[in-house]
């Protein structure tokens, strides 16, 4: 633990994150591993980069999901941060959604700025709008076209560092545009200037988000950690090389796995969700009881001993309806969206959705037909009955639960 730790903080010290940051992170970071239980079959590495992930993920957010649709988005940023192609990336990105994108040129200050900007609106094939005025005029001609327009990127002026006469620029502007949201774009190799930034930037506008660019270097994205530490934001795209096509955006399990030299982040994080399903499914038949947490768990659970019908008939049960077999992801993800939209306190007791109030209400959250909640809730009673028929077989429980571990 003592060595993972010590790594951990080289690593984060050698990519310029604060150092007091980082000795008070890694503390939280230390009482979470060694107090809490690893999983059954995750190693003591696994266990503390899953801790350490899911703090990252506390720290930075979570993937981020971009609004498809209208919308005016305001670019800030410092010179050599990679502002202006990053908003050619990012309307190639809207661009590729089907939306009608036109790309504007608001840095007067910077020689050649908006010819740039201009090359970059041709090279992905969307339109390019500046004017000969200042940039709050810019501003409020870019708010207009909105109505010709479904994404207007506004490219605002940079300086070589932040002072009051950018500041007061970009808030006039920023004003007369009222963008719906605006992203500070942040070199990945900035390191902690990068949260003195951020800070300065989010006094002009709310940010929404950060751009990281220049992922592909060597800094590896340690200057993004202070930029959302400061700016109380988190990560929207990733920029990973010089070509437009070099703009993700931002995903969490990649981000970590690059930071952390952890390639594989992504398939264990699987297998600790596995491992949880595994756990809930033992002890529903512990207990035999279902609640509708553990009734997703089961059925992903049964789905790694095969064919679920199969294993239901093996069970006696040969009148379960297909649908909770739960044989397609369509099904399966209908399942789930009904479950997350249910309260916690519906979750843990079953009997609450037995009313028809609440499974009108679960059905508008999970954009399903009351009908199709009012079948699930009578599969689930199946299921519940079927679990406690095998509950009073010892003998056939004790197969089950073979026949479980190997799948699993």
């Amino acid at each position: 633990m003592e060595a993972l730790v010590k790594d951990l903080q080289r690593l984060l010290i050698t990519n310029d994150v604060n150092i007091k940051f980082v000795s008070e992170w890694t503390k939280t970071l230390k009482k979470r591993a060694l107090e809490e239980k690893p999983l059954p079959g995750v190693s003591m590495r696994e266990h503390v980069v899953k801790v350490v992930y899911e703090e990252l993920e506390k720290l930075l957010g979570k993937s981020f999901v971009p609004s498809i649709g209208k919308q005016r988005i305001l670019l800030m940023g410092i010179y050599g941060a990679g502002k202006t192609s990053s908003a050619g990336k990012l309307a190639r990105f809207y661009s590729a959604k089907g939306l009608k994108v036109v790309l504007v040129g608001a840095d007067v200050h910077r020689p050649a700025a908006k010819e740039q900007l201009r090359q970059l609106a041709e090279q992905v094939r969307v339109d390019f709008f500046t004017l000969d005025a200042d940039a709050v005029g810019i501003a409020k001609k870019a708010k207009e076209l909105s109505a010709k327009y479904d994404v207007v990127i506004l490219d605002s002026a940079g300086r070589s560092a932040f002072d009051e006469e950018l500041a007061k620029e970009l808030k006039e502007a920023a004003d007369a545009f009222k963008p719906d949201a605006s992203f500070l774009v942040v070199s990945a190799d900035a390191g902690q200037v990068a949260g003195k930034q951020a800070k300065q930037f989010a006094t002009i506008s709310k940010l929404d988000g950060v751009i990281l660019t220049k992922f592909d270097g060597s800094g590896k994205g340690g200057g993004a950690l202070s930029s959302v530490v400061e700016a109380g934001c988190g990560i929207a795209f990733v920029g990973t090389g010089e070509k437009m096509a070099d703009f993700e955006v931002f995903d969490a399990p990649a981000f970590a796995s690059r930071l952390l030299g952890f390639p594989d982040l992504k398939s264990f994080l699987e297998k600790a969700k596995s491992v949880s399903d595994e756990e809930k499914m033992e002890a529903a038949w512990d207990e035999g009881k279902l609640d509708y947490e553990t009734f997703l768990a089961q059925l992903r659970a049964f789905k790694k001993m095969g064919p679920l019908k199969g294993v239901m008939q093996m069970m006696g049960a040969y009148d379960v309806p297909e649908e909770m077999l739960g044989k397609s992801e369509e099904k399966l993800k209908q399942f789930e969206a009904a479950v997350l939209s249910m309260t916690l306190e519906e979750r843990k007791d079953p009997h609450l959705m037995k009313e028809a109030s609440r499974q009108e209400r679960v059905a508008k959250g999970s954009g399903m037909d009351q009908k199709e909640i009012k079948e699930l809730v009578q599969q689930f009673e199946k299921a519940n009955k079927l679990l406690k028929g095998v509950k009073k077989n010892k003998g056939l429980l004790n197969q089950l639960s073979k026949k479980f571990k190997m799948g699993a």
